[in-house]
C-alpha cells in the first residue's frame, strides 16, 4: 500500500469576511477572495465555511452548470427554489442541487439561532453540465458518523446512489466526487483507503467552536498518510489538507486533542 502526501491548508491562510449578518471562510477563490494558488482541486470547486445569523440569510439569486450541495453543522437552513422545492434542513442535513440549465433559490437561517454549514460546489462530469435541475436531500446522525466515516455524497452514475428523493444513503452528484463526515472522539483513530488508483483528495477540521479568523484552535488532528515528505500533519479547526494519493493507500486520522472533531473528507477521481 502506497502512501498520502498531504499539503495543509491553514484556516488563517483562507480568505475570509465578516458581513455582520454572514461570517464566511473560502478555501478556494471565491467573490472577492481571489487566490490564483487556491483555485479548485479537481472536481472540488468551492468549499466555504458560512455562518448566518438568525432572520437572515442569501437572498434569491440564480446558478446554472454547477453541482451544489450544502452540509448543516448546527442551527436550521431554509431553502426555497425555483422547482418547487422548500425545506427546514436541521443538523446532519445534506442538500443536494443539481443547477444543470438553471435555478434560483434562498437559503436563510430558520428560527432565531444562527446557522452554521458549509457550502460546497463540485465540478459537473463533462456533458453533463447543462442536463435538467435536480434537487436531493439526506439527513444523517450523529451515530451514523462517530469514529468512522459515512459516505454523504457519490457519484450519480455510481451504485451507492439511489435516485429516488425518498430513499436514504448518499445524495447522487454529477460529478466524479465522494464527500465523506465523521465525528471523531479523543483518542480514537479513523482511516480511509483511496482504493484504486492514485488521485486527489481533500480533507477539512470544521471550525465548531465559533468564527475564528486568526490561527487555528479547538480540536486537534494528526493526519498520517505513511509518505516521509508531507506524510504526517497536524491539523486544528478550520485547517485542511490537499491529499495526492498513490495507488491504493490509507489515510490515518487521530484525534490527539480534547474535543469531538467534526471532519468531511473529498475523494476526488
Amino acid at each position: 500500500m502506497t502512501g498520502v502526501k498531504i499539503i495543509p491548508r491553514r484556516s488563517d491562510e483562507r480568505g475570509h469576511a465578516d458581513h455582520d449578518w454572514l461570517k464566511t471562510f473560502h478555501t478556494f477563490a471565491f467573490a472577492n477572495y481571489s487566490d490564483i494558488e487556491h483555485q479548485s482541486f479537481g472536481a472540488l470547486r468551492v468549499l466555504n465555511e458560512d455562518r448566518v445569523k438568525a432572520h437572515t440569510g442569501f437572498g434569491t439569486h440564480s446558478h446554472r452548470e454547477f453541482e451544489i450541495f450544502s452540509y448543516v453543522v448546527s442551527g436550521e437552513l431554509e431553502h426555497s427554489d425555483s422547482m418547487g422545492n422548500t425545506e427546514i434542513l436541521p443538523r446532519g442535513a445534506l442538500q443536494m442541487t443539481s443547477t444543470g440549465t438553471g435555478i434560483s433559490h434562498s437559503e436563510k437561517a430558520h428560527g432565531n439561532q444562527e446557522v452554521h454549514f458549509c457550502q460546497i460546489w463540485a465540478m459537473p462530469r463533462p456533458g453533463e453540465g447543462k442536463g435538467k435541475p435536480a434537487y436531493f436531500t439526506r439527513n444523517f446522525t450523529d451515530g451514523e458518523k462517530l469514529n468512522k466515516f459515512a459516505l454523504l455524497v457519490a457519484p450519480s452514475t455510481s451504485s451507492e446512489v439511489s435516485l429516488n428523493r425518498e430513499d436514504k444513503g448518499p445524495a447522487p452528484v454529477r460529478s466524479q466526487l465522494r464527500m465523506y463526515a465523521a465525528l471523531i472522539e479523543p483518542g480514537a483513530t479513523i482511516a480511509h483507503t483511496f482504493s484504486g488508483k492514485a488521485r486527489k483528495g481533500y480533507v477539512h477540521v470544521i471550525q465548531k467552536s465559533g468564527y475564528n479568523p486568526k490561527k487555528a484552535g479547538g480540536a486537534r488532528l494528526q493526519l498520517i498518510g505513511g509518505q516521509a515528505e508531507e506524510g504526517e500533519v497536524e491539523l486544528r479547526e478550520g485547517d485542511g489538507g490537499y491529499l495526492l494519493t498513490g495507488a491504493d493507500s490509507e489515510l490515518k486520522i487521530e484525534n490527539t486533542g480534547e474535543q469531538v472533531a467534526e471532519v468531511l473528507l473529498f475523494d476526488l477521481e
